[in-house]
């Protein structure tokens, strides 16, 4: 959010109270307090009729500093909040220094968490971060402080300055371009599909290539001007009276991944079945039994190996998503197929989604029971947008959390594996919630309780290391309950470059497992486009074919999809004893599967802003192919490299362009890898 005019001025409709002066500071028995007036002191006479910004230091972790800023305490409320871990018992550690300055005697102040610390002096406005005794970052005069609008509304902000081609990645999984300086980032969780700025996952956490992260604890909608207000700062605000952040010393992005998953959870680990290959009904296509099962057979008569079976939305009646019931002129026997299916050696996924319909017959049991998000004390909250009439399951009742598992359960003793979470962005604000909860503040953080909800289930049903979700929506910590997927792309290069972009800003914000929808979303594409999207999707770390209004089987394309397919499947099913050695690096670390390449490269200037390719893990170089013509352009890291499949070599520390068949792609291991004796 913007609140000045250039660099002189703050616009029209805000007054401001900037920071001025740190007055004094203190300590408590688990942080360390500084307060500061927003008028500099220089007599008694200045104490009187101003305000006062409240600092709060921590060290939640090594290498971790909190900073709490508070203007109205009693204005705050706390509800929902993030978990964090490693909060207890650690303290920021202070020192004081006082120097004699124009006959007066000034106090200066460091703070600091292991490496990393803050200064600040008695009489200045500004604040200083260091790492290991370096410079890092810092908060300028008018920075930081309250902006208060003419309507009422009043903003908490404040800012971090970057240096000369510092670059900042992450936010969330952003759709735009890799790299956020220029861009505004607000954290506001909507359906938005992925071509726009507008994202499933905002993640309120970002790192630079000054080896230093940043996570604001609050789970509203946290606006960051990057580079973009001023374009030396990355500023975010939120319209409240409290704001905390925790600076995370790395140095290097894996080293911050790890610290900040510390702090706001570590992936669970998904079962070795969900790394194969799904395959799904798409979304409003017509199917039943006969039809699902030819599907399957196709897949077995062509030797395409073949893990997880999907049932979209239309496993249920139209009109009643979600009542959990088999739409039985479709479904006639569910326990039955089920069993049939899994004799096969398939695991079986369904569609769900928090929202209850009207014509459901939860619907009434929902309202009755108090389970149903309500507009006021009485009345619940609906509207038609999906579902007609439809409304939230209120996941702060613990209530409704047993009553929505109890549904699900019954679906898991029929047969049902897992749960395919989709939606939980279209949260409404003019609500009350059963727990009393801020509503501004439940809008993201609602597809973390209804996430939650859904893995606890599978984890106490199916035990740990068998649960698992295919997720659209999430916040901090959603990461805990993998896997995500990209949402609604289109069936075009353009989409397929973009989803991947998306992937890539997940991963750098503490996402360890992601997926896409092989071939695209929306639209049927073309056989070229598909082929070229199933060795990118096979390349990720979960795998899925999925569409809108028709079947993603590659038959549907030509002849040679089959073979495209069967050839990717299996070269992903060699790698799995790699893949899985990733997975578990994602889940004891947080270090994702798919990695940006300068997350793996971050001292490499030339990988800085590449968004076409990334790295499997640290030992394989994946660069899709964009273009009908068959040719990518990549860059190849410094050292010898082998091509995995063709075993070409190649020197690298270059740019490299070359065209490839339906079978190849730009696929790199460092000479001498163990791999190429594994493919």
């Amino acid at each position: 959010m913007k609140f000045t005019n250039g660099f002189w001025l703050v616009r029209d409709e805000y007054t401001p109270d900037y920071v001025r002066d740190f007055y004094t500071v203190e300590e408590d028995e688990d942080s360390v307090r500084a307060y500061a007036p927003y008028k500099k002191i220089d007599g008694r006479g200045d104490m009187l009729n101003i305000g006062v910004m409240t600092f709060s230091f921590t060290a939640p972790a090594e290498d971790v500093l909190g900073v709490k800023m508070q203007n109205h305490m009693g204005n705050y409320d706390h509800s929902p909040s993030y978990i964090l871990g490693g909060m207890q018992g650690r303290k920021a550690l202070v020192r004081e220094v006082k120097n004699a300055e124009g006959g007066k005697e000034i106090s200066s102040w460091e703070i600091s968490s292991g490496k990393v610390s803050v200064r600040f002096s008695q009489g200045s406005p500004e604040m200083n971060y260091f790492a290991e005794g370096k410079p890092l970052t810092c908060t300028k005069s008018r920075s930081m402080g309250m902006m208060h609008e003419k309507s009422g509304k009043n903003y908490i902000l404040t800012g971090l300055n970057l240096g000369v081609g510092e670059l900042v990645y992450g936010l969330g999984e952003r759709f735009t371009p890799m790299v956020k300086n220029g861009q505004v980032v607000d954290m506001w969780n909507e359906d938005g599909g992925t071509a726009s700025e507008i994202a499933y996952k905002n993640i309120p956490f970002y790192y630079t290539s000054a080896g230093y992260g940043v996570f604001v604890n609050h789970p509203g909608a946290v606006s960051f001007e990057i580079g973009s207000e001023k374009v030396e700062t990355v500023q975010f605000s939120v319209e409240d009276e409290e704001l905390e952040f925790f600076i995370i010393y790395g140095p290097t992005p894996k080293e911050i991944i790890e610290k900040y998953t510390a702090l706001t959870g570590r992936p669970a680990l998904p079962p070795e079945w969900s790394f194969g290959l799904w395959l799904t009904t798409s979304f409003t296509t017509n199917y039943d039994e006969d039809t699902v099962t030819g599907f399957i057979e196709g897949f077995r008569q062509r030797q395409i190996p073949l893990q997880v079976f999907h049932f979209d939305c239309f496993w249920m009646k139209g009109f009643e998503w979600c009542n959990f019931l088999w739409d039985k002129d479709m479904f006639p026997d569910p326990e039955g197929m089920l069993r049939r299916y899994h004799e096969r050696g398939l695991k079986i996924c369904v569609w769900i989604n928090p929202y209850i319909a009207q014509k459901s017959p939860l619907f009434r049991e929902g309202m009755e029971a108090g389970y149903l998000l309500k507009k006021n004390s009485r009345k619940v909250w609906q509207w038609d947008l999906w579902q007609a009439g439809m409304a939230l399951v209120d996941f702060t009742n613990p209530d409704a959390c047993a009553w929505y598992q109890s549904k699900l359960k019954a679906l898991l003793d029929m047969g049902v594996d897992c749960f395919k979470t989709d939606f939980g962005e279209r949260v409404p604000t003019d609500v009350v919630w059963y727990d009393g909860s801020d509503p501004m503040k439940m809008h993201n953080y609602y597809t973390h309780l209804y996430n939650k909800c859904v893995f606890d289930l599978l984890v106490r049903e199916r035990g740990e290391g068998e649960a698992c979700l295919f997720a659209r929506s999430a916040t901090a910590g959603g990461q805990q309950f993998p896997v995500h997927w990209g949402g609604d792309s289109t069936s075009q290069y353009i989409s397929m470059a973009e989803t991947l972009r998306g992937g890539l800003s997940l991963m750098d914000s503490g996402f360890g497992f992601w997926s896409h929808d092989i071939g695209g979303f929306e639209d049927q594409g073309s056989a070229d486009l598909y082929k070229r999207w199933v060795a990118f999707g096979l390349l990720s770390s979960h795998s899925r074919l999925h569409g809108s209004s028709s079947y993603r089987v590659p038959w549907n394309y030509d002849d040679e999809a089959s073979d495209v397919l069967r050839f990717f499947v299996n070269l992903k099913q060699k790698l799995m004893p790699y893949i899985l050695e990733l997975a578990k690096c994602a889940h004891e670390k947080g270090i994702p599967v798919l990695r940006p390449m300068h997350m793996e490269f971050p001292d490499d200037p030339a990988c800085a802003y590449l968004d076409q390719q990334y790295m499997l893990g640290s030992r394989i170089l994946v660069s899709p192919v964009f273009s009908e013509d068959g040719r990518q352009r990549f860059y190849l890291p410094e050292g010898k490299w082998v091509h995995l499949i063709s075993r070409e070599p190649a020197q690298g520390g270059r740019w490299m362009e070359g065209c490839y068949d339906y079978f190849s792609l730009p696929l790199y291991v460092r000479e001498g890898d163990p791999l190429l004796e594994m493919v």
